[in-house]
């Protein structure tokens, strides 16, 4: 590994690491909105908005730290979000579990 590599995964990981506060609020956001549309199928639209954007942001950003799967779920997540039909809303309970594996697989 080249120095200019190491300098590179040596900032990765600190940026990594300085985010995971901001990461666990956005998961557990996404968890919220899982749980609600759930239970019925009612999405409020504040927290569809916010778990919209969410999605969106961990999508563009997830793979730039190794989390390549966490994108793919997250993508989906945002489909389901946007186009809100409700036979895909109870996926999203699914999804929001498996992109915390995806993003902390080391539980």
């Amino acid at each position: 590994m080249s120095k200019e590599e190491t300098k590179i995964d040596v900032l990765l990981t600190t940026l990594w690491d300085r985010n995971l506060p901001l990461l666990r609020e956005r998961l557990d956001t996404l968890d919220r909105a899982a749980a609600a549309a759930a239970s019925g199928g009612h999405l409020p639209e504040t927290l569809r908005s916010d778990a919209l954007g969410i999605a969106h942001k961990l999508s563009g950003s997830l793979g730039m730290f190794g989390r390549h799967r966490g994108t793919e779920i997250a993508r989906e997540m945002e489909a389901i979000l946007r186009d809100m039909a409700p036979t895909d809303l109870p996926r999203l309970a699914v999804l929001a579990a498996e992109l915390r594996s995806a993003v902390f697989p080391e539980g």
